[in-house]
């Protein structure tokens, strides 16, 4: 994408931003981030040089999963504003050439949303139950769950309603019951749902849980716990039935109805990449998440392997292929690659390995900055529902707000001095400012490789050749006349250059066409391109 809003099969290789809402910009000074705190930075992304940002929930939520449990799908929470502030955000980001994208979670609600409210009030087998799923307990009392499903979060998936009465799904926490997609109520609601966001003017929705809405006939067991360690690895009777497809087109046909090509992005958890790649055919989702990608280990075997595999699948069913390094339910990549020096030397490797392949790639929020994931919060500020039920480790770590400006805490963030999660005071040379007036940063690495992925013709969509390198480095072309190397090996690797360097995460010298790659560095050239030779 050139910074338009045409239609112009945008998506198959934009770079997307995520805004992690709460943790962005601070605009009314209450120490949580707002829409009117994005809007006002949105010239930072801009100038950063993506081409759309997806925006996590602000619906209307008592935040029990912050924000992924509706309580109205159509009003702003008034934590981060009203429907006006949706509109200018979206309108003032469509000036910048900015396109947004915004989250909608139809596997469950909020049990404070009028429509659970009302089931707890009716009685088994009531028009209002049938929207959810309400079973009666098995054993002589009904005291036990009606199966052996297992929350993500750890713990059952059911909850009884109250003593002597039915019990009901939640995939997650309690406090997020699962809707009942073979309710034609349902489907319809969201119809609705996504036609007035997109009457407002997003260009598309980022679908929570994209693979979870239809669950089997009968609910049968699994046959055994420790559930959530097979999700994306083997096949669940709760995840990614079949069915689901059924609403993916149907969501397709509704989206293809407008202008300027809206999208919709699965985030769907899948045995394989061939499950997974049903998600992305042409008359379903635009793009689904790569979490292979994402949980790959920094080896040069590994990362080639799943780089093959997802271009593969992807090719396979016409659609592009995503490249995503960190999001807000997984550790920073920074530290999951080895943490201080050594993970952010290899987070720079290896955002110029990501964006150098083809198809659409993802940047959270603060990666451009380098920043490490948060191991120290204080127990007070874990809040995190996925911690709270037993599992290994929240997630709060990678919502820690963005450092902007000045010496200490809150760097910026807002006007107030507490902030819903405590900024590092250790952050001082990683804020925004710092970071501007530094060449070398890693900021302005981001700048410098989303500027020239903007602008050279052999990246985004396209194909990919991989060149013989030395072992635990890896060397791919791109036409016309793309070049790109990764040390992924602990030695020095020397390599062939034959052209002229146009982006590296290390300084490097050139010395009779050859470079000498140090340990977990990455390089872009190009030859034989005339002006991109020249500049």
């Amino acid at each position: 994408m050139q910074g338009s809003t045409v239609a112009t099969r945008w998506w198959r290789d934009a770079v997307i931003y995520q805004i992690y809402v709460r943790s962005f910009a601070d605009g009314n000074g209450d120490g949580i981030g707002d829409l009117p705190g994005i809007r006002a930075r949105l010239p930072y992304l801009a100038e950063l040089g993506v081409d759309a940002v997806w925006l996590t929930p602000f619906y209307r939520s008592p935040m029990a999963d912050f924000g992924y449990d509706v309580a109205d799908y159509r009003r702003v929470d008034p934590l981060f504003g009203d429907l006006d502030d949706a509109r200018a955000l979206i309108s003032d980001a469509h000036g910048l050439g900015l396109r947004i994208i915004v989250d909608v979670v139809p596997n469950h609600t909020s049990d404070r949303h009028a429509w659970f409210v009302e089931a707890l009030a009716s009685p088994p087998g009531s028009p209002e139950r049938a929207r959810y799923h309400f079973r009666d307990g098995r054993g002589p009392d009904g005291t036990e769950p009606p199966n052996d499903w297992e929350s993500v979060f750890g713990g059952p998936a059911w909850t009884r309603a109250a003593p002597d009465d039915q019990w009901y799904l939640h995939l997650f926490a309690p406090e997020q019951p699962d809707l009942n997609w073979d309710n034609p109520e349902v489907a319809d609601e969201f119809d609705d749902i996504l036609r007035f966001w997109l009457d407002l003017g997003v260009d598309g929705f980022r679908i929570d849980v994209a693979h979870g809405m239809v669950k089997p006939a009968g609910l049968p067991d699994v046959g055994h716990a420790d559930q959530s360690r097979m999700l994306g690895t083997e096949p669940l009777p709760y995840f990614d039935q079949d069915g689901v497809h059924a609403i993916h087109r149907r969501w397709r046909a509704l989206l293809d109805s407008y202008p300027g090509e809206r999208i919709a992005v699965a985030e769907a958890w899948a045995s394989t990449p061939e499950r997974l790649a049903r998600y992305v055919r042409p008359d379903e989702a635009h793009q689904a998440f790569n979490f292979h990608y994402l949980g790959a280990d920094w080896a040069a075997p590994t990362q080639r392997a799943v780089i093959d595999e997802s271009l593969a699948t992807s090719t396979a069913v016409g659609a592009p292929t995503t490249w995503v390094l960190s999001n807000h339910d997984v550790r920073r990549h920074v530290t999951r690659f080895g943490d201080g020096e050594a993970g952010l030397r290899r987070a720079r490797a290896a955002i110029l390995l990501m964006l150098a392949l083809p198809g659409s790639a993802y940047v959270y929020q603060g990666e451009e900055l380098g920043l490490p994931e948060v191991l120290d919060l204080p127990p007070e500020y874990r809040l995190d529902p996925q911690l709270g039920r037993g599992a290994e480790a929240g997630r709060d770590g990678c919502r820690v707000p963005l450092p902007w400006t000045g010496d200490v805490p809150p760097f910026g963030f807002g006007a107030s001095a507490d902030t819903w999660l405590p900024i590092p005071a250790s952050w001082t040379p990683l804020t925004v400012a710092a970071q501007e007036s530094d060449p070398e940063s890693t900021l302005a690495l981001y700048r410098r490789a989303l500027s020239v992925r903007r602008e050279d013709p052999a990246l985004g969509d396209g194909e990919l050749d991989w060149e013989d390198a030395p072992d635990g480095v890896l060397r791919l072309r791109r036409e016309p006349g793309f070049g790109a190397a990764v040390n992924l090996s602990p030695a020095p690797a020397r390599i062939a250059v034959p052209g002229r360097i146009t982006v590296s995460s290390v300084p490097l010298a050139v010395e009779d066409g050859h470079v000498t790659l140090p340990a977990d560095a990455a390089v872009w050239w190009t030859s034989g391109r005339g002006d991109l030779d020249e500049r």
